[in-house]
């Protein structure tokens, strides 16, 4: 049985010669969109490709969209196929800031049906006290073609559907970002500050130990399932500014046995754009 959510540092530091295996960096700053390209060639895990958030893991940003629209579906299977990812891949992914981009690629391999894929838990962090070592050299994959998608392992929801359930109790929405962000008294990236109305509040640090571990599965649970009341999993849909961060939310869930909830991708930057929805601002 391959890793499914997260994976521990010295199970990857065994197997990161596997032939089977594929290790993914994605590393980025929305400050600075290139730093993460820049440390990927100052040293990454052995035989790690690179993603960049907006050319590999985003589509380019349209007059109705958010900040980091899902890619194209066959551009991203062609990206795939060439970092060497079939469907019998064990699929690592990592970053520096403690899954919060390596959970978007996460979520999109889950979405085009690749169940064996998990975060470096504690990322680079972690690899370093296990002791991993970092290379400069790119990885000698050979390209295996489009991967063959199949049936989505996670599930999304777009705008529209969103607006439809707000009048049904049972649909609750959580908000990954900072709280000072959801209360609205800050807004640094979009240009309407606030949360969409019913929405819970759940920055994704929360998921988080001080090392930058996410903490255990009981912890998990039980923090998420008192945050939740009586939503199920699955009348989850997670939220953030533009669609990335929130995959933690989602990723910290199934990784605590919760599983089945819904990511709305557009996020905070899509749904502020469009004045007719309805939006809590300060």
């Amino acid at each position: 049985m391959g890793y499914e959510t997260l994976i521990d540092a010295a199970t990857v530091l065994d197997n990161v010669h596997q032939p089977q295996w594929r290790i993914v960096d994605c590393r980025f700053n929305l400050a600075d969109t290139e730093a993460g390209r820049r440390a990927y060639q100052a040293g990454h895990l052995p035989g790690a490709s690179y993603a960049h958030l907006d050319e590999d893991l985003s589509s380019p940003v349209t007059a109705t969209s958010g900040r980091h629209p899902l890619p194209d579906e066959q551009a991203f299977l062609q990206t795939l196929g060439r970092w060497g990812i079939s469907t019998d891949t064990q699929v690592v992914v990592y970053d520096d800031a403690g899954g919060a981009t390596a959970a978007r690629l996460w979520w999109l391999l889950k979405r085009v049906g690749h169940r064996d894929v998990a975060v470096l838990d504690g990322g680079l962090t972690a690899w370093a006290q296990a002791g991993g070592e970092l290379v400069t050299d790119l990885p000698a994959v050979v390209g295996t073609g489009a991967y063959p998608a199949s049936v989505a392992l996670v599930q999304a929801r777009n705008a529209d559907e969103l607006l439809a359930q707000m009048s049904d109790p049972r649909w609750q929405l959580v908000d990954a970002r900072a709280a000072e962000r959801f209360r609205g008294e800050v807004e640094p990236l979009d240009p309407v500050a606030g949360h969409i109305p019913g929405a819970m509040n759940r920055p994704l640090q929360q998921n988080l130990q001080p090392d930058g571990r996410f903490k255990s599965f009981n912890q998990l649970r039980g923090e998420w399932q008192a945050l939740l009341g009586e939503a199920t999993p699955k009348e989850v849909v997670h939220y953030c500014g533009s669609g990335v961060t929130a995959c933690h939310n989602l990723l910290a869930m199934e990784h605590a046995g919760l599983n089945g909830s819904r990511l709305y991708p557009g996020s905070w930057s899509e749904w502020c754009k469009d004045a007719s929805r309805p939006m809590v601002t300060k």
